[in-house]
C-alpha cells in the first residue's frame, strides 16, 4: 500500500494506533495534533510527519490546508479522528460547548474536504473516513452537543459520498467502547464492558480492521460501520 493519508488527531488512543499501523503498512502519514505529546517522538521515528494544528485557530487550519497542497499533490485519504469530548454543564455555557463541539467534529472537516478534493480527485482510488460515535444515533443525556456533533459528521458522510463519487469513497466508523483510560475504575469498567452483547473493551485492533476495510474496499460508499459489539440491542 502506498499513497498520502492525513489523519487528524494522532497524539494518543486510536490516532496514534492507526498513524502507527498505516505508516507501518507503507502509507506515508501525515498526522495532525493539538498537545504535544511523550507519543509523537515515537511517531516522528517511525517516519509519520507531524503537525501542530489547534482546530479552534482558523489561521492554523489554513497552514494545514496549504502545507498539504504544497506537499502532497495526490492524496490517497483523510481520516478524520480529532475529538473532544465536552459535557454539556448547563445554560451559561451552552453556546461555547455547542460551538467548541461543532467545530472539531464538523466545521474542520467539512473544511478540509472541500478545501482538498482537488488532491484526493487526482487519486486512483480515495477515501475520506469520518469517526463518529455510537451516540450518533441513540443520543445522549450528559454530552447532547458532542452528540448532535457527531450526528452532524455522520450527516456529511452522505452528502460528500455523493458530492466525491466514484472518485473519492466516504464513510464512517461509529464506535462504542474500544478502549478504556489508564485512570478507569474497574467498577466503571464492569459497567461499561456490559452495555453491549459481547460485554467486552473491544480493543484497538477492531478499529484497525475496519479501516482497513475501508481503504481496500473499492464499492463501499456512503456507510457507517457500527463497531459496538451489538450494543443497540441491549
Amino acid at each position: 500500500m502506498s499513497g498520502t493519508l492525513l489523519i487528524t488527531g494522532v497524539g494518543q488512543r486510536i490516532g496514534q494506533h492507526l498513524a502507527e499501523h498505516l505508516q507501518a503498512q507503507g502509507y506515508q502519514v501525515i498526522g495532525t495534533y493539538r498537545t504535544d505529546r511523550p507519543s509523537l517522538a515515537e511517531l516522528s521515528e517511525q517516519g509519520v510527519e507531524l503537525v501542530q494544528c489547534d482546530f479552534n485557530q482558523p489561521a492554523q487550519v489554513t497552514e494545514l490546508v496549504e502545507k498539504v497542497r504544497h506537499q502532497s499533490p495526490v492524496l490517497r485519504g483523510i481520516i478524520h479522528n480529532a475529538s473532544d469530548w465536552l459535557p454539556d454543564s448547563g445554560a451559561e455555557t451552552a453556546v461555547a460547548t455547542l460551538h467548541a463541539m461543532m467545530q472539531v467534529h464538523v466545521a474542520v472537516p467539512y473544511q478540509l474536504n472541500l478545501a482538498l478534493q482537488e488532491q484526493l480527485m487526482a487519486s486512483e482510488v480515495a477515501d475520506i473516513i469520518h469517526l463518529t460515535d455510537y451516540v450518533a444515533e441513540k443520543g445522549s443525556r450528559k454530552h447532547i452537543a458532542y452528540a448532535a456533533s457527531k450526528a452532524a459528521l455522520a450527516n456529511m458522510t452522505l452528502s460528500f459520498a455523493q458530492l466525491l463519487a466514484p472518485k473519492v469513497k466516504v464513510n464512517s466508523i461509529a464506535p462504542a467502547l474500544i478502549l478504556f483510560n489508564e485512570d478507569d475504575s474497574e467498577e466503571y469498567k464492569q459497567k461499561a464492558r456490559a452495555k453491549s452483547l459481547m460485554n467486552k473493551e473491544a480493543g484497538a485492533d477492531e478499529m484497525l480492521q475496519t479501516v482497513d476495510y475501508l481503504l481496500q474496499s473499492r464499492y463501499v460508499t456512503g456507510r457507517s460501520l457500527a463497531v459496538d459489539g451489538g450494543r443497540h440491542l441491549k
